[in-house]
């Protein structure tokens, strides 16, 4: 499905930044910035991320914040009343 329907559809750029432990040094925090379309307040594409995460690499999590817009609304969405055209 193409970014532009989802947006139509609720979904709003979630932006998350994840602190998260260096495996070599587990007392050093590194970042990272996660960015996709996401459905607020339970953020499912997120939380397979942080799955997959917690699943797959070595870095522990330490901590994650999270920051959601919508891109469109449906009330910035209107049908003009008329069509000018020129020449």
């Amino acid at each position: 499905m193409h970014k532009f329907e989802l947006t139509l559809q609720g979904y709003r750029l979630t932006t998350a930044e994840i602190l998260y432990h260096m495996p070599d040094h587990p007392t050093v925090l590194q970042s990272y910035i996660w960015q996709e379309l996401d459905i607020a307040p339970k953020f499912p594409i997120l939380t397979r991320f942080l799955c997959f995460w917690r699943g797959n690499l070595e870095g522990k999590l330490h901590s994650v914040r999270v920051a959601a817009r919508g891109l469109i609304s449906p009330t910035e969405l209107k049908h003009a009343g008329s069509e000018f055209t020129l020449h």
